[in-house]
C-alpha cells in the first residue's frame, strides 16, 4: 500500500454530483473577490471621516466592555457573529462538564508506568507499535509477540485533556480551582524532579519485541530494534493544547513565577530536540519533519505551538523571531507543495487504510498551524502556491464532505467511519480567516466529542476556546 503513487487516484476518483463542486468554485470566487476589493481599499487608502469615527466608537464600547469584567480575562457578555460564534457560551457546559471530571482525578504521569522494555530510564516516553509489517511472518511469530506497550501514551493523552480543559473552565469561571489542578499537571509532567519527563521522545513508538526462541533460559530478552520511529512524534501531540493553555495559567494564583518558568523551560528544551539538527543518531524528528502526510503536520503544528509559547504576543515580535520565521518558511516553500493537490486533497492520505479521518484529522492541523502562525502583518491563511494549493483550497475541497459524510469520493475508512466527521475545529478557525459563515454554522451542528478514543486521538483542536481567546501577556 505504501508503494503506490498517490496521484494514481485522481484518474479513479467518484465525482460528486454538479451541485457542490458548482457551489465550492462559486464560494472560491467570492472569496477571492472580496480579498481582493479589501485589498484595493486598504491601497487605495479611501477611509471617511465617518468609517473612521464608527470605528473609534466600536473599539471604545469594546473597551468600555472589558474594563467591567471581573477577572478581567472574558468579556462578561460576549456577543458572535455568524463567522465569529461565541464560543465560550457554545461550549460552555461542555466546558465545565469536562472540567469537573478532572477535578477528581490526581495528575498521573510515566513513572507510574515503567516497563522492562524500555531501554530508557523511568523518566522517558516509550511506547510500542501493534505490528511491524514484513516482520511478522507466520501466525507462531504473531503469537510469540508481546503485548503492545501504550500506557505513557495513554497517560499523555490525559494530559493533553484534562489541563486545557480545566485552563478553559478557568477562563470561563476565573475560579483558581481548575487553575491550581492544571498546575498541579503541569508541575508533575514538568517540573517536580522525581516525576517530570525528558524533554525528548527517542523511544516513542518503538517496534514491538517478540520472544527469542531457542534461548534455553526462557527469558524473553531481545527487541528488534534500540530506540523508536519518527511516527512516534505523532503522540505528543496532545502538548499542543497544553502549550496553549499555559499562559491563561501563568496569569492565575495557582502556577507561580518559578513553575511557569521551568515549564517554559521544559517545553523550550523539547523543541529544541524537535527541531535541531542531527548530524548521527535516529534523527526521528528530523525524518517526521520531512514526512508528506500527517505526521509531518503533526511536526509542524507541534513546533509552532512550542516555539510561540516562548515568544511575546506582539505581532511583531512574532513576526522577527527566527524560529517561528524558519517554520512559516517552511509552511510556504515545502508543506504546502508537499502535501496539497491543486484540487485541496491531501493525496498522502488518500491511500491510507482510514483516507477520510486521516484526510480530516491534517486538515485540523494545517488549519492550526495557519493559526498559529499568521499575524496582522503575515497572514498565513490567505497564502498559496500559484497553481492552487494553499489551506483555503483544502477547507473548500473539504467542506461539502464534512457536511454530508456519504458524498465522501474515495473508499470509505475500514472503521469508525459513521462516527466521522465530530465537530472539526479546522470549520470554525477558517471561518472567521476568510469570513465564511457556512463554515462557522456547520461547526455548531457537530458532535463536539467523538465516543471512541481512536477518532478522538484525530481531533487535535478540542478547545477552542484556548485557541480563539487571546491569552494574556507570557512571563
Amino acid at each position: 500500500m505504501g508503494d503506490r503513487d498517490p496521484s494514481s487516484l485522481l484518474g479513479r476518483r467518484v465525482e460528486p454530483n454538479a451541485g457542490p463542486s458548482t457551489s465550492l468554485r462559486s464560494a472560491q470566487d467570492d472569496n477571492f473577490l472580496g480579498q481582493r476589493e479589501r485589498t484595493n481599499a486598504t491601497l487605495e487608502g479611501r477611509t471617511s471621516r465617518r468609517s473612521f469615527c464608527a470605528g473609534v466608537a466600536s473599539c471604545g464600547a469594546l473597551l468600555l466592555a472589558r474594563r467591567g469584567v471581573a477577572g478581567g480575562l472574558m468579556p462578561a457578555a460576549a456577543v458572535g457573529t455568524a463567522t465569529r460564534p461565541d464560543v465560550a457560551a457554545i461550549d460552555h457546559d461542555r466546558i465545565l462538564a469536562a472540567a469537573e471530571r478532572w477535578l477528581g482525578q490526581r495528575p498521573v504521569t510515566l513513572t507510574a508506568y515503567p516497563c522492562v522494555r524500555s531501554l530508557g530510564t523511568a523518566h522517558d516516553y516509550y511506547s510500542e507499535v501493534e505490528a511491524v509489517e514484513g516482520l511478522v511472518d507466520s501466525p507462531k511469530d504473531k503469537a510469540g509477540m508481546q503485548t503492545p506497550f501504550l500506557a505513557h501514551r495513554d497517560a499523555m493523552f490525559d494530559l493533553g485533556v484534562a489541563v486545557p480543559a480545566l485552563a478553559a473552565a478557568y477562563l470561563l469561571t476565573n475560579e483558581g480551582r481548575y487553575a491550581e489542578h492544571a498546575a498541579g499537571w503541569l508541575k508533575a509532567w514538568f517540573v517536580d524532579a522525581a516525576t517530570r519527563m525528558t524533554p525528548r521522545l527517542d523511544f516513542a513508538r518503538t517496534p514491538n519485541a517478540r520472544t527469542v526462541s531457542g534461548r534455553g533460559d526462557g527469558d524473553f530478552a531481545a527487541t528488534l530494534y534500540a530506540g523508536g520511529t519518527p511516527e512516534g512524534i505523532l503522540e505528543t501531540l496532545p502538548l499542543v493544547e497544553v502549550a496553549l493553555a499555559i499562559p491563561f495559567l501563568c496569569s492565575s494564583a495557582g502556577l507561580g513565577d518559578a513553575d511557569a518558568k521551568a515549564v517554559k523551560a521544559w517545553f523550550a528544551d523539547y523543541v529544541r530536540w524537535l527541531t535541531a539538527a542531527e548530524d548521527n543518531g535516529p534523527r526521528l524528528a528530523a525524518l517526521a519533519r520531512d514526512r508528506k502526510d500527517h505526521h509531518g503536520t503533526s511536526w509542524l503544528l507541534q513546533a509552532s505551538a512550542y516555539t510561540l509559547l516562548g515568544v511575546a504576543q506582539s505581532d511583531v515580535e512574532r513576526v522577527e523571531d527566527s524560529g517561528l520565521s524558519a517554520l512559516r518558511h517552511r509552511l510556504k516553500t515545502v508543506t504546502l507543495r508537499a502535501q496539497i493537490h491543486a484540487d485541496g486533497t491531501f493525496l498522502q492520505e488518500l491511500v491510507s487504510a482510514t483516507p477520510y479521518r486521516d484526510s480530516l484529522f491534517n486538515l485540523d492541523m494545517m488549519a492550526g498551524v495557519c493559526h498559529l502562525l499568521s499575524t496582522r502583518l503575515d497572514s498565513i491563511w490567505n497564502y498559496s502556491l500559484q497553481d492552487g494549493p494553499g489551506m483555503r483550497s483544502a477547507i473548500a475541497f473539504h467542506f461539502p464532505y464534512i457536511a454530508d459524510r456519504s458524498m465522501w469520493p474515495y473508499r470509505a475508512d475500514q472503521d469508525h467511519f459513521k462516527e466521522l466527521p465530530g465537530r472539526r475545529g479546522s470549520l470554525l478557525l477558517c471561518a472567521r480567516a476568510y469570513e465564511r459563515p457556512e463554515y462557522a454554522a456547520l461547526w455548531k451542528g457537530l458532535q463536539p466529542d467523538a465516543p471512541s478514543l481512536a477518532i478522538q486521538r484525530t481531533m487535535p483542536i478540542r478547545q477552542l476556546l484556548l485557541w480563539v481567546q487571546k491569552a494574556p501577556a507570557r512571563l
